[in-house]
């Protein structure tokens, strides 16, 4: 026996391999640059969707969704800048600047502005088309039209106005939209923002632009009415802007012989102070909203079920003469109502929402207003029925009742008349707001329903069916503008901490007819069963947010 080896020796085992640690120290760096180009890959693309590939790879992911539809008290904060002040701010910008602009403008259109820094730009201003094409799927846009416009107070600036919408409307927007027509964006009515700016080679300034509310749109002489619809995807590869040099050129010189043609019969529009102003147009594409149906009158002694009545202050003298008046119904002999288009002249203001122009159903009968009621054969009691004289230069909407033995003939919608090519004055502008309506001293309001803003999530799912439905209760004003003002209910601490009521999900909409002053923005408004709101509509979004639609129908203290 050999005692000269160890015990701990084995001497039929296999010699010992050396541990690479080379090779492990490269495979240790290989993966810890895999994670760190993992790493700063997530951020390139989730932080820069603007970019093509990104955008791509997103919406494999389904990390990203498309365009969404605001509206107009529930839009992103935001500047409204006009035509001399948009090309103060761009063409003073570097190339790289101007490059970094362009990135986060694209990027907050993309994002439905969740994340934005900033104020957002809107356009406002007078433009006149140059040229309008379809766009297809070589554009950013791949469905709808794009309208090439220049300023009419600037020549420095031009801009491409999208209007995104389905391929079943394209026939009516190519009739309407045709070169010379004036579009007319104002702050009160249309939120186009800039997604784009270009610095041309003359050194003017062409910036794209997009309407955030995808409105209604329809003419004034004729029926057909199309709405502008959200993108579902955007073809970032095709590159800004829309119009390319070669196409915007040609553009330029098609319109620059359409103006050397129609000059003799044309009115020019100057921008010095004497100018004459140019003559009303004599055909216009307008923003319309979903109109009303009209209220049917309630029959004497048939209250609606479960209904509150407001509460009313009797007068110290002739109570019961007061309270018999109010208590007055129409005959119920009276036929439905028929909304026909009133026309009056012109106004230099805002006119009230287009709503007889898309509930009209043949343009054979047209009515002729006088300043007051007393020429309808047979005035309806609802409150939109009655024109003030003191408004009646604004174009209104009268109902007329007729007989009672005469029946109705449905008559088919016609399609849209076509623009006509030499129309310089026709104006693309949104039509909304500055109405009016009848308006009732305190407590003397027709007979309703009362409710507090705890009530309104009730009223959102069962309507207002067919009722009128008062809204009383303490707000805060948010937001205030010339005839439009948004309201918060006023929450109680205790109601914050036990989570009671509508709180900060309820949007208050409050519409002010013409001549009214709204509230200052933070003031506090209370309203009793004597002054109250009339709601006219509901609307309960996918968030759980109520946006609640009411008019004032008091007449100032």
């Amino acid at each position: 026996m050999n005692y000269s080896t160890s015990r701990y020796e084995e001497t039929y085992s296999s010699p010992r391999r050396r541990t690479n640690y080379f090779g492990w120290t490269v495979a240790i760096l290989l993966l810890t640059g895999f994670a760190f180009a993992a790493w700063l890959g997530s951020f390139y693309i989730f932080d820069q969707p603007e970019r093509p590939d990104s955008y791509r790879i997103l919406q494999r992911l389904h990390k990203i969704d498309p365009p969404k539809r605001f509206e107009l008290t529930a839009a992103p904060a935001g500047e409204f800048l006009s035509a001399k002040q948009l090309y103060d701010r761009y063409v003073g910008m570097g190339a790289a600047e101007l490059a970094k602009t362009n990135a986060e403008l694209a990027r907050n259109y993309i994002r439905n502005y969740q994340q934005v820094r900033g104020l957002v730009p809107y356009v406002v201003g007078r433009y006149t088309i140059v040229q309008a094409r379809e766009l297809g799927p070589g554009d950013v846009f791949t469905s709808g039209m794009v309208a090439l416009t220049n300023a009419v107070d600037s020549g420095e600036l031009l801009m491409e106005h999208l209007y995104p919408a389905n391929s079943e409307v394209l026939p009516l927007m190519k009739q309407t939209l045709n070169v010379g027509l004036e579009v007319k964006l104002e702050r009160t009515h249309d939120l186009s923002s800039v997604i784009h700016a270009e610095r041309l080679v003359d050194g003017r300034i062409m910036i794209t632009a997009v309407p955030l509310l995808y409105g209604s749109y329809t003419v004034t002489r004729g029926l057909g009415t199309f709405r502008l619809e959200p993108p579902l995807t955007l073809n970032l590869i095709a590159g800004w802007p829309l119009f390319k040099e070669h196409a915007r050129i040609k553009a330029e010189e098609r319109y620059a012989d359409f103006r050397r043609k129609t000059t003799p019969t044309q009115v020019p529009i100057a921008a010095g102070p004497t100018a004459a102003a140019p003559p009303p147009a004599g055909n216009e594409l307008v923003r319309v909203e979903q109109a009303r149906p009209v209220e049917a009158p309630v029959a004497p002694g048939v209250p609606p079920q479960n209904a509150k009545l407001a509460k009313t202050t009797p007068a110290p003298k002739g109570g019961k003469l007061a309270k018999k008046e109010k208590m007055k119904s129409p005959s119920p002999t009276a036929a439905p109502a028929q909304p026909v288009i009133a026309q009056k002249s012109a106004a230099p203001t805002s006119t009230p929402f287009a709503v007889a122009l898309a509930r009209t159903p043949s343009p054979a009968p047209v009515a002729t207003a006088a300043p007051t009621v007393a020429s309808a054969r047979a005035p309806s009691p609802a409150p939109i029925a009655t024109a003030p004289p003191t408004v009646a230069a604004a174009p209104t909407v009268a109902v007329v009742q007729p007989p009672p033995a005469a029946t109705a003939t449905p008559v088919p919608v016609l399609p849209a008349q076509p623009v006509p090519a030499d129309a310089s004055g026709v104006a693309l502008a949104s039509n909304a707001g500055g109405g009016s309506w009848k308006t009732f001293p305190p407590g003397r309001m027709p007979l309703g329903r009362l409710i507090g803003t705890s009530d309104l999530r009730d009223v959102a799912e069962h309507g207002l069916a067919g009722e009128r439905v008062y809204l009383k209760g303490q707000f805060l004003v948010n937001f205030s503008d010339a005839n439009r003002a948004v309201l918060r209910p006023r929450t109680k601490l205790t109601d914050k901490v036990l989570h009671l009521g509508a709180g900060s999900s309820t949007r208050i909409i409050v519409e002010f007819p013409s001549g009214y002053n709204p509230p200052q923005q933070g003031a506090t408004v209370s309203r009793d069963e004597l002054r109250p709101y009339e709601i006219t509509e509901v609307r309960k979004q996918e968030d759980g947010q109520l946006n609640v639609f009411v008019r004032e129908i008091m007449q100032p203290n």
